[in-house]
């Protein structure tokens, strides 16, 4: 009923394949791929990501990027899953600065450490950057996509704020909302968030309301409209 991968490593027929794969292979789970295991917010599907000693042997995973660099939380060599610290500073050294901050910042708002815990390790420059700027308080990864994106406008921009009984994805300045939209933004939702919008416009504010996909794939096209928007003074209070 057992079988055997590697050395002191086996395992049942219909174990976790991915945990197969790292005892087979000498390796732990770490970077994006453990992120997504500990369900944390990550943008894309980047293929399997795993870690070794920076001194470690052979490798041979064909379809895997293989983190060679010193963890900053040593490694049990019995586990086969990175400790959150690790997995953390391998997502700071590979992805980009908005999309690793955006998996830090889901690691701080589900509970899974804090800042002052991660502020004694010995991370990268690089990576500490990303660590300076996380924050427990976004609710998404698309929350910090949006925020990072703005915060060269230097204008005040609030996540969920509460206008007249319905919270708003992003208020700008005093009066302009950004509303993304998700897939679940059909009937019911669809009718009491056009209700909402007819209120606040009759209230003063101004309603930019975009998709998921705009927001992820076109950025440009909705920085436009919050800047032309900006431009028009539409984001101050009369």
């Amino acid at each position: 009923m057992l079988v055997r991968l590697r050395r002191v490593w086996v395992a049942v027929p219909d174990a976790d394949p991915l945990l197969q794969l790292a005892a087979s292979s000498g390796v732990v789970l770490s970077c994006v791929t453990q992120a997504k295991r500990l369900g944390l917010w990550v943008l894309a599907d980047n293929g399997i990501h795993v870690a070794c000693h920076p001194h470690a042997g052979m490798v041979t995973l064909s379809r895997a990027v293989v983190h060679r660099h010193q963890p900053v939380v040593p490694r049990d060599p019995r586990i086969l899953v990175d400790p959150l610290e690790n997995v953390l500073q391998a997502v700071g050294r590979c992805l980009p600065f908005e999309q690793a901050l955006a998996v830090w910042d889901s690691a701080l708002n589900k509970g899974l450490t804090d800042v002052p815990k991660l502020q004694g390790l010995p991370f990268t420059a690089g990576v500490r950057a990303v660590l300076e700027a996380a924050s427990p308080f976004r609710d998404s990864g698309l929350e910090t996509l949006v925020v990072t994106r703005l915060r060269w406008l230097r204008l005040p921009i609030r996540s969920q704020t509460w206008l007249f009984g319905h919270p708003v994805d992003f208020l700008i300045g005093e009066r302009l909302v950004l509303q993304v939209d998700g897939g679940h933004h059909v009937g019911a939702q669809r009718t009491a968030d056009n209700s909402h919008d007819a209120e606040l416009l009759v209230r003063g504010y101004h309603v930019i309301r975009v998709g998921y996909e705009q927001v992820i794939h076109r950025w440009p096209e909705v920085q436009d409209l919050i800047l032309a928007a900006i431009a028009r003074g539409l984001h101050r209070a009369a």
